[in-house]
C-alpha cells in the first residue's frame, strides 16, 4: 500500500538536482524530501542554510511511522506522518542545522511505498554526506 506524500517530496531526484532546487530557492530554512540514493527505501530531508545543503536520513518503520536518524545519545523521535515530522521540525532548536521554513514544492502528486520486510536500517552505514539530528 502506498501513501500520499507532501508536496515537498520530490521522489527519485539526485543529490545534485536537490541541491540545485534548494540553491535556486536561496532561502535559509528551505527544504525538500527525496529518495535516498544510497539506502533503498530510505528518504532524505534536505535543508538549506547559508548556501549549504544539510541532508538528514529519514526512515519509515515497519509500522509505518517516520523518524530522522539522530546522533548517538539523542532520543529518537517517532512521528505518525511525514507532515507531523515536518510540523515538529518547523519549530526552532529541534536539533536540525536550521528549522524548516520554506517548502520547495513539486508540481505533481507522488506516492511512496510502505516499507518491506527487508528494509532494515538499524545498521545503516554512516556517510559524510549525512548529518544527524542533535540534542535540542
Amino acid at each position: 500500500m502506498a501513501t500520499a506524500m507532501p508536496l515537498c517530496y520530490h521522489g527519485a531526484i539526485t543529490k545534485q538536482e536537490c541541491e540545485e532546487l534548494l540553491t535556486k530557492k536561496d532561502k535559509d530554512g528551505a527544504y525538500l524530501i527525496r529518495l535516498s540514493e544510497t539506502i533503498r527505501g530510505a528518504l532524505c530531508l534536505c535543508v538549506y542554510k547559508q548556501k549549504i545543503v544539510y541532508t538528514y536520513r529519514l526512515f519509515q518503520t515497519r509500522a509505518g511511522y517516520y523518524t530522522l536518524q539522530a546522533a548517538v545519545g539523542v532520543e529518537e523521535r517517532i512521528f505518525k506522518t511525514v507532515e507531523d515530522l515536518i510540523r515538529h521540525y518547523k519549530r526552532r532548536d529541534q536539533g536540525l542545522s536550521m528549522h524548516l521554513r520554506h517548502s520547495v514544492k513539486r508540481k505533481t502528486e507522488l506516492l511512496v511505498p510502505q516499507p518491506t520486510e527487508d528494509a532494515i536500517y538499524e545498521n545503516a552505514s554512516d556517510s559524510a554526506d549525512y548529518v544527524d539530528v542533535l540534542p535540542s
